[in-house]
Parts: C-alpha cells; structure tokens; sequence
C-alpha cells in the first residue's frame, strides 16, 4: 500500500538485531525517543537498548534529576567558581570590580545565592564587560552532531589518555558511528512559558582562546536534556572538565525550559557510576511500573540489598518467586543473576568510564540471547505472550529494507498464517518489538 508522502516523517522507523533488547533506528523523533527514554530505552549511535534489569550482570537503571529543584553542593559550586576564575584571571577581576562595580544589593545576593545559570554563563567572552580584557576567551556553542576534524581530535586524545584506549581501537568510523549522525531529527518547539527549546542531537562545543577543549554530545527532547556523553582534551583535566559539562547541562535544562537532566543509566555496582547520584534530587525510573520514584536513602539501601530492585512494590509474588525479598517500603529485590547480557558503549554521563568507542559493534551486539523468546521471559515491564494476543496489530505501518514504501502489517501474506507464539517467524519478531517498546505507541 502506497501511503501519502509524507507519511514517513510521522514515525519512527525501528527494527529489532537481538535481545535483551536491542534494536536500530533509521529515524527518532525527539518526541517518540523521549517516550523510549522513559521505559528504560537508551541510543549508542543508531543502536538503541532496552536493558533487562533481572538478568544482567550489572543492572541498568534510568535517572532524571529535576533541574528547578536542584541545589548544588559545595564542591559544585566551587568547582565552577574556580574555572571562571581561571577564564577571567586575578587581573580582571580587580579592574573589573573598580570600573564595572556591583551595586551592595547584588554583592549581598550573590553572597546568600549562588544562581546556576548566572554563573555557568559570567565568564562568557559574551557576557564579560570590557575593559579590561579577560586571561582567556571562553565561549560554548550548540552545534549539529556532525562530524570534524577538529572533533575528532578532542576525541582520539580523549579515548587515549583519559580511557587508555590502544590507538588502534580508535577511528574516525568509530567516532561517527558512536557521537555523530544520532537518527534523531533536529527541529525546534517553543515551551508554555514561551522559551524557544532545540530539539534533536547536538554538539555542545567549548572552546578556550579559540581552541576546542571539550564537547558534550546530548539529545534535546521535548522535555529534557539527556546526556549521550562528555568528552575533553587532557590540558584541561585539572579544571574537572566533567563536572562543569553536568552543571552547564543542568543549567540548560533548566534557562530553555526542559526542567529534566537525565544522566544515563545508573548501575549501582560500578564504582565510576557513583558520582551521578551526587546531583540531587534525583528519580529512579522502576523498570516495572515505569514510574518515577525518588532516588533516596531507602532506594539506595535496597540498591545494596540485592541484585535486582522492583520499586513499586507491586510484584511482591513475583519477587518471591524468583528469589526476591520485599521490605518495608514496599520495594523487592532479587539477589540471583541468572545469566549476563552484552552492553552497548553507552558512557552517557560526564565522568570517565571504561567504555569502549568500537565495543558496540552491531556483530557483536547481535551476539546476546538469540535463542531467547521476548515474549515467553521474565523481562521487566514487558507484555505477555498472552497479553499480546490481545494486542491489534494489523494497522501496524512497515517498511521493508527492500522499499521505501509503506504498508500495513495486515496487507503482509503470511499476516494470517503465522501466530506470534510462533518464536522466528516475522510476526514474532514483530510482535517482540511492540511489546519492547510498548503497544500503546504502535500508532508513532
């Protein structure tokens, strides 16, 4: 079936590569990806994994931090304060307050306050009143994900020194693959209180007398700002380079109108994760309810107890069952691993992290649970065999890899032949894909 021309440009185009869960995407929309995003999903590239939490090795939990809400620490504040500092040097400082003084009100606000997004901004060549000039020009840019050289050099230095990375394992290919080209389509919306808000994947650039020194690769959705990664050469290490990044997104987050940060996946076991949960305050998305609790002293406590944790409280059986113990909040967890998953290269906060630019490969990424029945798992948040039979699928929009046209699943031949129970056959498959990224979307 022909559909109209621009039909293609209302949904997302995603097919499944192997479990637990992954797929590729050909186009997002920002706004279809913000709903993925908040069932658990993540991108590397065009490869996009939904994480099953029971069975991993080191369980993947999604965070967003509420940037309106945010107060930053002490260490946070200085660290910012001791970068603009060294942008601005002792020189301008001193003149500036005798040329361009602050009113007693202001020094008495700044004092009692310390406003995020007033000062990621102060040391902005932009925002800087001259004379005299400053030790250095600093300015941040948001660019589009594509590739350059100029990039690619934070990048090569950035594998190398800071993740050791043996140069032969890093590429220009890489590199694309990995940070540039994102599926996501760019575009723009204008927010309630009227604030215009970037949508799509984007380079955020910073650069010291001219020179780039770090990026910040995000994801702007509707309503949030999701870190993909954060890079930067190693002159700048002493400056703690990734704090800033988190703290000026942050800031983005909350100056344009997105309110939410999300800094990727948490895993609680890994000791280079810890310092995401230093940005409060924070919300753990529950991988079976797909609601937002408060990541909390009770929710980090039921972390440490076990291997897996259920924060809704809602599957209580279930948890027993498996092996899982319910406490007193109401959470379960499940301490038995019953067998590991491969991880895509998703080091999608603004620290270090022993991620790998080529370790996400599609070969090896299709190496996970291949005899594997989504449907017949256990797998977090994910419908039943018999949950799907219930499911229409026929209106389902398909394109094949050999055509740019549009058809419905219906108008398939062997629509009416197969049964999804039937684990290989195409209606499977499709049906494994809807219930990963769930049949209420099948529309998008």
């Amino acid at each position: 079936m022909q559909t109209p021309d621009d039909a293609a440009a209302r949904h997302s185009f995603l097919f499944p590569i192997g479990y637990s869960y992954y797929a590729i995407a050909t186009s997002l929309t920002p706004a279809f990806y913000q709903k993925l995003v908040d069932r658990c999903w993540r991108r590397s590239g065009t490869l996009l994994y939904r994480p099953n939490q029971k069975h991993s090795c080191c369980p993947h939990y999604t965070l967003r931090l509420d940037s309106t809400q945010y107060k930053p620490t002490k260490d946070q504040r200085q660290a910012v304060n001791r970068f603009n500092r060294h942008v601005i040097g002792a020189t301008y400082a001193r003149e500036a307050a005798r040329l361009h003084p602050r009113s007693r009100a202001e020094v008495r606000r700044r004092h009692n306050v310390f406003d995020l997004v007033e000062r990621v901004h102060e040391s902005e060549a932009e925002v800087l009143k001259s004379p005299p000039p400053p030790d250095h020009v600093f300015a941040v840019t948001l660019e589009p994900d594509s590739f350059t050289e100029e990039k690619y050099t934070i990048f090569e230095n950035y594998q190398r020194i800071v993740h050791r990375e043996p140069p032969d394992k890093i590429s220009r290919h890489g590199f694309k693959r990995f940070l540039c080209n994102s599926p996501l389509g760019r575009g723009s919306m204008t927010g309630p209180d009227g604030t215009e808000r970037h949508l799509g994947s984007f380079h955020q650039c910073y650069r010291i007398d001219g020179k780039l020194v770090a990026i910040g690769v995000l994801d702007l959705l509707p309503d949030c700002v999701s870190a993909v990664y954060f890079l930067y050469h190693e002159s700048i290490h002493w400056l703690n380079p990734g704090k800033l990044g988190a703290l000026r997104e942050i800031a983005l987050a909350r100056e344009a109108g997105y309110r939410w940060w999300y800094p990727g996946y948490y895993v609680h076991n890994c000791p280079k994760m810890r310092y995401k949960i230093e940005y409060k305050p924070q919300y753990v998305l529950d991988p079976e309810d797909l609601q937002w609790y408060p990541l909390d002293k009770a929710a980090l406590a039921a972390f440490d107890k076990g291997h897996y944790v259920c924060f809704s409280g809602s599957q209580e059986e279930t948890a027993e069952e498996d092996g899982g113990v319910g406490d007193k909040n109401g959470m379960t967890t499940q301490n038995d691993v019953t067998e590991s998953q491969p991880e895509p290269a998703t080091n999608d906060g603004n620290e270090p992290e022993a991620n790998s630019s080529s370790s996400s490969s599609e070969e090896e990424d299709e190496g996970g649970e291949e005899d594997a029945f989504l449907l017949a798992s256990n797998m977090p948040g994910i419908p039943s065999l018999a949950e799907m039979r219930q499911v229409d699928m026929d209106g389902l929009v398909l394109r094949s890899d050999f055509s740019d046209n549009l058809i419905l699943a219906s108008h398939l031949v062997i629509w009416d032949t197969e049964d999804i129970a039937q684990f290989g056959t195409l209606k499977s498959r499709i049906a494994e894909l809807v219930a990963a990224v769930g049949p209420d979307l099948i529309g998008e």
